[in-house]
């Protein structure tokens, strides 16, 4: 993953970092996600010795800074950029952002995903729904089919939206249903509670 990418300033401060340790040589600076808010990644930004590198972490060198970022977080920092930020500290910024938070999910095996029914809703999702939602900053993730029922994440803009059951109803499950009738329901299964979309309220018991 060569397009993780880190500035000429970041560099410099992270140098004069390393200098205070008392090697440069030694340590290299690790940068991992640490979880989410929901919304965005956390990271941990540290040093560490370099011989603690395991076979499956990417190694980058940037000038005399040498980065490393563990194998779990390689794909969650593809485009991402360590920088320095208005206020003269590290910063990430990261193109990509964690998967929604699912609630009730039923008990899902690796079929889920995989049988006819769950290809047959994907490719709806990717060629038909996703292209037209996405110019309201969402998307909808298939998380399986089970028993001809569909369950799907709603993310981007669409979590955490007030409009996100109509969207789910008059858009999604339509589409779905048409293509692939064997389906008898569409289940969002995305916590909304946890998106940052303004307009999202709670349902009222």
């Amino acid at each position: 993953m060569s397009d993780f990418r880190v500035t000429d300033a970041a560099v410099g401060v992270v140098l004069d970092a390393l200098a205070d340790e008392g090697t440069t040589d030694a340590l290299g600076l690790w940068v991992e996600v640490a979880g989410n808010d929901g919304t965005s990644f956390m990271y941990d930004v540290y040093f560490q010795e370099l011989a603690q590198v395991d076979s499956e972490d990417l190694r980058l060198r940037f000038g005399e800074l040498s980065v490393v970022i563990p194998r779990d977080s390689i794909s969650r920092l593809a485009g991402a950029t360590l920088e320095v930020g208005a206020d003269g500290e590290l910063a990430i910024t990261n193109p990509n952002t964690p998967t929604p938070e699912a609630t009730d999910l039923p008990d899902l095996g690796p079929e889920a995903l995989a049988n006819d029914l769950a290809l047959r809703v994907n490719a709806i999702l990717e060629e038909q729904v996703n292209p037209a939602i996405a110019a309201h900053g969402g998307y909808a993730e298939l998380v399986g089919v089970v028993e001809e029922r569909a369950y799907v994440l709603m993310g981007g803009g669409c979590q955490g939206c007030g409009l996100a059951a109509m969207t789910l109803s008059q858009g999604i499950a339509t589409a779905i249903q048409d293509a692939v009738p064997e389906i008898i329901d569409v289940v969002d299964v995305t916590n909304h509670a946890a998106g940052n979309n303004p307009y999202y309220q709670p349902a009222k018991k």
